[in-house]
């Protein structure tokens, strides 16, 4: 009996070694899937990331807002300087008394520390000796000067509790506003202000107390420089 034997053609060795390279790189690609659970794990984890940032981000919003504060509002004096500008006489000035009133809102960040807006009006007449402008002479005459100020005031204000008392200071800045008036002309200007003092409330009851406040109030107006010293008292309502 004759055996013959057959060698394997070369086609037959390339279609193993094909299949074997089918069946790994089949592997690799398999392998490099993520799974079901693996895709859901990072799903949650993500959702969970985003959930956590957004709630900080909304207690840190929500740390910064004022939950205590109060409001001021009562009567208020001020020294302020009333001016004469007009084209047909000299520049002159002189101090006066004015009278008027102040409010304010305070919100608190902490039990110690606060931003206040600041709003007052004071009024006033008083008159004063002009004269025409060189080379015109005199006479002279008395002007009768209606005077009005306002001011628009914020910044820091810390104050601490002390039994039924409450000591604060603060530093203010912000706009001021002068209108002198007479028979004849009306001049008005506006500057930078800024007020550096404090003051004391006295509480009456639970939520309503007294203040009494003064402040070193500085203004530039019609080119000149002003230092006048506020006192303004009246009631405060706590929240």
């Amino acid at each position: 009996m004759i055996c013959e034997f057959q060698p394997a053609s070369s086609s037959d060795f390339e279609l193993q070694a094909n299949g074997r390279a089918s069946n790994s790189g089949l592997a690799g690609i398999e392998k490099l899937k993520p799974r079901k659970s693996e895709l859901a794990e990072f799903a949650v984890g993500k959702i969970a990331a985003i959930a956590l940032s957004v709630l900080t981000l909304f207690s840190i919003a929500h740390a910064q807002v004022p939950t205590s504060g109060n409001v001021f509002f009562g009567y208020s004096y001020s020294g302020g300087d009333v001016f004469v500008h007009s084209s047909a006489l000299q520049p002159a000035s002189h101090n006066a008394n004015l009278n008027g009133w102040e409010g304010s809102l305070e919100g608190k960040f902490l039990p110690w520390i606060g931003i206040v807006a600041d709003l007052s009006g004071h009024y006033g007449s008083h008159t004063v000796l002009a004269c025409p402008p060189a080379p015109v002479l005199p006479p002279c005459q008395i002007v009768s000067l209606d005077v009005r100020r306002y001011s628009f005031l914020f910044g820091p204000r810390v104050s601490v509790s002390v039994g039924t008392f409450t000591p604060f200071a603060h530093a203010l800045v912000g706009p001021a506003h002068a209108t002198d008036t007479a028979s004849g002309f009306s001049d008005s200007d506006t500057s930078l202000a800024t007020a550096i003092g404090g003051g004391l409330d006295y509480k009456l009851i639970k939520g309503l107390a007294w203040r009494l406040q003064g402040d070193e109030l500085h203004t530039r107006l019609f080119g000149g420089t002003q230092d006048h010293f506020r006192f303004s008292t009246g009631l405060v309502f706590r929240f």
